[in-house]
């Protein structure tokens, strides 16, 4: 790439951040130094306890169905390939 392709891209970009910056202000703007606040509802020990256990088993379940998957497809490909080679 030669230096004024170079020089060329870095302008047009440059070109480009005063309109990043319009936009930036449009529909209420953008503050980074405003946080987010969330409104969520506060659990029970025994609530958080039934979730993570709840959690724990499905992702058992994903675990068991994804070796079971895979297993039986491996055996599919060993069966083929000791039938046909």
């Amino acid at each position: 790439m030669s230096i004024q392709a170079m020089n060329t891209a870095i302008n047009n970009n440059r070109k480009l951040l005063p309109k990043r910056d319009k936009l930036k202000n449009r529909l209420g703007g953008y503050d980074p130094t405003k946080k987010t606040e969330y409104n969520l509802p506060k659990a029970s020990s025994k609530q958080l306890r039934d979730l993570r256990k709840r959690l724990q088993l499905e992702t058992k379940i994903w675990w068991i169905k994804a070796i079971s998957l895979t297993s039986v497809l491996f055996g599919i490909m060993v069966y083929f390939f000791l039938k046909y080679a």
